[in-house]
């Protein structure tokens, strides 16, 4: 099968998504101008630079995250661990503008050190980051995509200590999870 995406593809799905896998999934939480925390899992996201330690997620439309990410300038990278994918699943919802995905996918709220939006308490690790630049990338044509990929600085990082392991952080004791991985896996 040969295809070019402006002429469809006469799948029932996108295949691209599949193909560039696995991604990891960036639990991002942020807060609204009233202070109410969101949470959205977001697998179009990774970490870009080293120095400085920046990440991004790409937002497909104004979502929740990627507007209070811009109006308040922060967010927190929450990591996915086995243990948490069914909960990450349920913050999956389209939640009504101002209703807390924390509480209904029953996940405990814990403060940031540096920045305002909380981090999941039961993340193996998070990264607490602000916003550096906020951009809608454009197609061939000059138009912008329906996209908004939101890059932010690390400027904290909270690990659970039973993650590290010889100085390490222990990616298997963590249970990463990425889009790719099946319930199958899980289980």
């Amino acid at each position: 099968m040969f295809y070019e995406p402006k002429n469809g593809h006469g799948l029932p799905h996108d295949p691209t998504k599949a193909i560039i896998a696995p991604r990891p999934i960036g639990w991002i939480s942020t807060i609204d101008e009233h202070g109410t925390p969101n949470i959205g899992p977001y697998s179009f996201f990774n970490m870009l630079s080293s120095r400085p330690p920046l990440v991004w997620f790409s937002s497909e439309g104004p979502k929740d995250s990627a507007t209070h990410a811009e109006a308040t300038g922060e967010f927190v990278v929450n990591l996915v661990g086995r243990e948490l994918a069914e909960k990450m699943n349920k913050s999956a919802v389209d939640a009504p503008r101002g209703v807390s995905e924390f509480g209904y996918a029953g996940l405990a709220a814990a403060p940031s050190v540096i920045v305002k939006p909380p981090r999941i308490a039961d993340a193996p690790a998070a990264l607490e980051c602000k916003v550096t630049e906020i951009m809608s990338p454009r197609g061939l044509d000059g138009r912008p995509s329906d996209s908004i990929v939101v890059t932010g600085e690390i400027v904290g990082v909270y690990i659970n200590d039973a993650m590290l392991k010889d100085g390490m952080f222990d990616i298997t004791a963590a249970g990463n999870v990425g889009r790719l991985v099946t319930w199958t896996m899980l289980r």
